[in-house]
């Protein structure tokens, strides 16, 4: 695996050039947790709206869940990846952005809806997440977001006998680089210092041991962590959290007509001219690579 990190601020994973579909979900060792994963986001994401923005869209895994809105957003920072979303889907429905979290090149509150799925492990600064994404909400909107559990059942277990890292700790723990564990309650404060108030919950991938996988169907497996997401969600025992959350207090995020905004001077006064973005206040050219929008500086 090919990972690059911004020289200059908070890093991230970029999986520039690794073929994340093939190598990570392609066969049945993942299947699983892909059927856990979309039962949860059914339960969470609003069946119909305007506009979705996926952050870490990677191939668009989860986009046939997306067919009830308007327009949808596949952001990730590997143009790779997006290339293998836009062979997949087409452009009908779907604008492909290659840029990252911590510098949306997206207006204020021009999203309905913002999703991070199998995102935040791989960030470093988590309040500069939600704040950019409590950004391009809109006031109404919601964000949908999966964590790696730091406090799970099985982690627990490891503790008490001795072989694990404190899972009641709340800082992050980087288990191998750029892949953290969160504590619940590390989450839920830096959402409310965000402007965030959480709502649902859900505790999903109970039964992910790799002997319940060989010996019980994955169906049967992945109905049983079903039934079980919304009961065993106060206690969050399972290794992935999902959480609803909406936007509260008074932000001075005023509603946009644009979609696009300048990563480097934050002016929303961008037009296509050829195969560029331009931006009217710094001159600045973003590429339009492959149907791809890039707003990626070339260090990055």
């Amino acid at each position: 695996m090919s990972y690059s990190q911004e020289e200059k601020g908070p890093r991230y994973c970029d999986y520039e050039g690794y073929d994340y579909r093939e190598a990570f979900w392609a066969g049945k060792h993942r299947e699983y947790e892909d059927m856990v994963e979309r039962i949860a986001l059914r339960r969470l994401l609003p069946p119909t709206g305007k506009r979705l923005l996926d952050i870490g869209a990677g191939f668009g895994r989860l986009a046939d869940l997306y067919s009830g809105y308007d327009e949808v957003i596949l952001l990730d920072p590997a143009k790779s990846l997006l290339r293998q979303a836009r062979e997949r889907l087409g452009d009908r429905g779907f604008i492909y952005v290659a840029g990252n979290v911590y510098q949306l090149p997206l207006a204020d509150a021009s999203v309905d809806v913002a999703l991070t799925i199998r995102v935040l492990h791989h960030l470093t600064d988590i309040p500069l997440a939600f704040r950019e994404i409590r950004r391009v909400l809109r006031p109404k909107g919601r964000y949908i977001l999966e964590y790696a559990n730091k406090r799970n059942l099985k982690a627990m277990l490891r503790y008490f006998v001795h072989r694990g890292v404190d899972p009641f700790s709340h800082e992050p723990y980087e288990f191998v680089p750029l892949n953290f564990d969160f504590h619940p309650a590390y989450v839920e404060r830096e959402l409310l210092m965000a402007g965030f108030a959480p709502t649902h919950q859900l505790s999903t991938s109970i039964f992910r041991l790799a002997i319940l996988k060989r010996l019980i169907p994955v169906r049967l497996l992945a109905t049983l962590d079903g039934w079980l997401q919304r009961p065993t969600a106060p206690l969050k025992l399972g290794p992935s959290i999902f959480l609803e959350a909406i936007p509260v207090g008074d932000f001075p995020v005023r509603e946009s007509h644009a979609l696009f905004r300048c990563p480097l001077c934050y002016s929303t006064n961008l037009y296509e001219q050829g195969s560029v973005l331009l931006c009217q206040n710094c001159g600045r050219a973003w590429p339009i690579e492959d149907g791809i929008y890039v707003f990626k500086t070339p260090d990055k």
